[in-house]
């Protein structure tokens, strides 16, 4: 029985972090959401101040890919639920491009 309602309580505090509710989150969120809310710019803020003060190109490159994510998903998939394979298209070519900016700054530009 103590078995169960843990599992039940873990459920519960994890559904937040399910794929479909973090996509949600991120369709919805936008420049003025982050703006308002001073935890979010906040934590931008310091990250982006340790990357540029500790010269940090992993953080920096990590900031890269959570914004530009978070614009392919924001601008590239659809709001209705229908997803086709033309609407994901956009989304894969970015996510594509994204991975070259990647590999190119870690793998093939050594300082």
């Amino acid at each position: 029985m103590e078995k169960e309602r843990l599992i039940e309580k873990t459920q519960q505090v994890l559904s937040p972090f399910e794929t479909e509710n973090i996509v949600r989150f991120v369709k919805e969120l936008s420049f003025r959401t982050v703006m308002d809310n001073p935890w979010m710019l906040a934590l931008l803020v310091l990250v982006f101040f340790f990357a540029v003060i500790k010269r940090s190109k992993f953080v920096l490159l990590f900031l890269f890919t959570l914004l530009t994510l978070m614009a392919l998903v924001q601008y590239t998939l659809p709001q209705a639920d229908a997803m086709t394979a033309s609407s994901l298209l956009p989304f894969a070519f970015g996510c594509l491009g994204v991975g070259a900016v990647l590999i190119y700054f870690v793998f093939i530009k050594a300082e």
